[in-house]
Order: C-alpha cells, then structure tokens, then sequence
C-alpha cells in the first residue's frame, strides 16, 4: 500500500471510530443546538443594545452563532481530538512502538484527526446549523463558490487545530502529568477561537492581538470569509502560514523529544 493509500485508510479509520459513538453524537448534537439557542437569544440581546458590534448585523451575528455550534466539535476548540490518544501513549511507553513503524508519527495523527473531523461535521455540526438557519434569519450565501471557500478555510482551519493540539499533546515527552497543558490549551481555545464572543468585537489593543493568534484562524477567519467580510485569499494567507508555521514546530518538536527523551514508562 503506498503512502497516499495508507493515510487515507487512516482517514477513514478516524471517520468510522467515531460514528460508532452514535449516542454520544446525538448528545452532542442536542447540545450544541440548546447552546446555541441560549447564545442567540443572548447575542440578539447584546446587538439590541450595541448595533453593529464588531461590524456584525443581527443576522451576521447569529450566523456567526451557529458556526460557532456547528465547528465546535468539529475542530475540537476545547480538546476532544486526537491530543488525550496520543498524551496517554507517551505517558504509557506505547509511543514506542508508534516510533518503530514505517510511518510519519505527525502524519499518522493529522490523517486519523481529519477522519474526526469529518465525521463531527457531518454527524454532529450539520444539525444544529440548519436548525438555527430555519429558526432565525441568517446572512449565509447564496453564492456556491463562497461555499466551496468555506470548505477550503474549514480544511486550513483542521490543520490548524491539529497543530496546536499536537503540540501540546508532544509536551506529554517532558511532562508527567499533561492534564495542566490541555485545560491552558480548553481555556484559550474557547477565548481566543472567538467561540464565546466573536474576535473583531474585543476592544482596542486586546482585539489586534487575539485577531493576530492561531486560533482566529479556526472559527473567526471562515467566519467572515463565509459572510464576506474578508477576502478569501486573506484568510487562506493567514490559515495556511500559521499551519506551516505549527506543523513545522510539531515537526521539529517531534524530532527534539525522540532523540532526548527517555520514553515515559518505556
């Protein structure tokens, strides 16, 4: 089986693990709709009071709402991939037998966390979306090509997640207990993704910074793209050079902990 082939069965393999969790997807799904009504009828409350936050309408900023929903679980913005699978097998010694295999370890992991991906979309993002698009206006696109963007800034947006959840899986190398890590990793995630409050509404130099940060690149940047408030070769400049620039770290990471760490119980 060549390369191509073999990462994408592992693609696949992602996809399938997680559509066997069929009452785990329901609950999500049920989930994310019931937040996201609640962060609808808290955000309309907010635009009543300051119109045009952020360069939002009411309808933008609903829409914004259920993106927010329906990728939450699919770029895992507050863990929930691939990080805790491979932080228990540093932590165990079974890493070591990952190492031994004719495969690229970072390859391995981002092809088995695309198939993730996929599956939250389709499984649990679709749902809620199209239930908060029947319920209340939107400002979505007619426009297919906008579409077809959108689906290329969610792919940029998937190598960025993975990125920074890969890293701070890897820290697992030198540390005992990588529980510290994933929760600093939950809450920025969760603040600077712009899934609480969207990133162009923070005020002054706080709003340059956090707009500046990787993780505007997963919810904030498709975002806009797909209500055209950026250019899309913006976003896809800005997604794909924090992507290289994280995947590269993870890289050399990955060499640095192989060749000066002693494998945790190993």
């Amino acid at each position: 089986m060549g390369p191509a082939r073999l990462y994408a069965a592992v693609v696949a393999g992602g996809f399938r693990r997680y559509a066997t969790y069929r009452v785990a997807t329901a609950a999500g799904v049920f989930t994310n709709t019931v937040f996201g009504l609640i962060l609808v009828y808290t955000y309309l409350a907010l635009w009543d009071e300051r119109p045009h936050l952020g360069g939002y309408d009411q309808a933008e900023a609903v829409t914004y709402v259920w993106l927010g929903q329906a990728l939450f679980a699919t770029l895992a913005l507050q863990s929930g991939g691939m990080e805790m699978d491979l932080m228990e097998r540093i932590r165990s010694g079974d890493i070591a037998v990952d190492l031994y295999r004719p495969v690229d370890l970072q390859l391995w992991w981002l092809a088995a966390d695309l198939g993730r991906a996929a599956f939250q979309l389709v499984g649990r993002g679709v749902i809620p979306f199209v239930v908060g698009a029947l319920l209340f206006p939107t400002a979505l696109p007619v426009d297919p090509l906008r579409w077809l963007l959108f689906l290329v800034a969610l792919f940029l947006a998937a190598l960025v997640s993975f990125s920074i959840r890969f890293l701070v899986a890897l820290s697992g190398f030198w540390l005992m207990d990588g529980t510290g890590a994933i929760q600093v990793m939950m809450i920025t995630g969760l603040f600077c993704s712009g899934m609480t409050l969207p990133l162009n509404a923070f005020p002054g130099a706080l709003g340059d910074v956090v707009q500046a940060l990787p993780w505007a690149a997963q919810l904030q940047m498709p975002a806009d793209l797909l209500m055209g408030k950026t250019p899309a070769l913006h976003v896809f400049a800005f997604q794909a050079a924090w992507a290289l620039l994280l995947l590269t770290a993870g890289r050399l990471l990955t060499g640095a902990a192989t060749r000066r760490v002693v494998v945790q119980g190993g």
